[in-house]
């Protein structure tokens, strides 16, 4: 059963998160997503992610698409206009990617590329509504096309700092809904009980909503997350429990495996982050059951 619906039949859905090379060696790439291709229902790329350049998402889409695996592409306004953004939405199409992430792309100060000047022509709730209009059978500046494309499309839920900021950002993934979203994606999270109200609320949106699971790697990592995004709530216990452990790699595949299974009664679905440990994924699957 397609990605899409699953969500329509309101299945569990499991997406995994895998980044396209900094280069063409897709060896990698590949190699990870045959290992998960009959268990999860899609992975998404995103598309030079941190600001960082990459070999473009609807390449690693199309990779996706030729091992017969459902892919889900990040689209940003960071990088390109609207014309180019409508074409490749439809070159998406044509080479078999109906799956549509609408994301906000981090500043360029932060990736590799300091002196790359961003575009945005326009913003994330009009690409929402130019993917609708297209899917309608017209472009942006209101030409009929020559075939009509069809796209899933979802959008984002950006970390918030606190009740006020997470109101703003359910009011925001509201006017994304309206223009066109039919699934949501949460930030990572790392305490089920912690993130009930943020997930109840975020239900009542009244599409799919899909928590991210991010796999502490180490100490180190859960710490920094703890400090400088205090959304994530990662709890001091938490951080005890990777410290004390003996093995404490497996210790954060455990975590992740463990909250997977913990919202497969609460959510419509996970999307796994492991940021480089794509080749874990099927641990945390195991540990996850699925």
């Amino acid at each position: 059963m397609s990605f899409s619906r699953r969500l329509q039949s309101d299945e569990f859905v499991v997406l995994a998160e895998m980044h396209t090379p900094k280069g063409v060696n897709i060896s990698r790439l590949v190699t990870d997503a045959r290992r998960i291709k009959d268990r999860v229902d899609a992975i998404v790329i995103p598309d030079m992610d941190n600001g960082i350049m990459r070999m473009s998402a609807l390449a690693g889409g199309v990779l996706m698409h030729r091992q017969g695996i459902e892919a889900i592409i990040h689209v940003y306004c960071r990088d390109r206009n609207r014309m180019a953004l409508q074409g490749d939405l439809l070159a998406a199409h044509v080479l078999g990617i109906e799956n549509i992430l609408v994301v906000h792309g981090e500043e360029m100060e932060v990736g590799d590329h300091h002196e790359a000047r961003p575009v945005n022509d326009i913003d994330e709730i009009e690409l929402i509504g130019a993917i609708r209009s297209l899917v309608e059978g017209k472009d942006m500046a209101g030409f009929e096309l020559d075939g009509v494309p069809s796209f899933k499309t979802g959008c984002t839920i950006a970390p918030f700092a606190d009740q006020k900021a997470m109101e703003e950002e359910l009011a925001l993934a509201k006017r994304k809904i309206d223009a066109g979203c039919r699934f949501v994606i949460t930030p990572p999270v790392f305490d089920v009980d912690s993130s009930a109200d943020f997930l109840k609320k975020a239900a009542a949106l009244g599409v799919p909503v899909i928590p991210t699971v991010f796999l502490l790697k180490s100490v180190a990592v859960a710490r920094y997350i703890a400090t400088n995004e205090p959304s994530a709530k990662i709890s001091d216990a938490l951080i005890s429990r990777i410290r004390k452990s003996a093995d404490r790699e497996n210790e954060g595949i455990r975590i992740a495996g463990e909250t997977v299974a913990a919202l497969k009664g609460i959510a419509q679905g996970v999307l796994i982050q492991t940021l480089g440990w794509e080749h874990r994924i099927p641990a945390i699957l195991d540990v996850a059951g699925l």
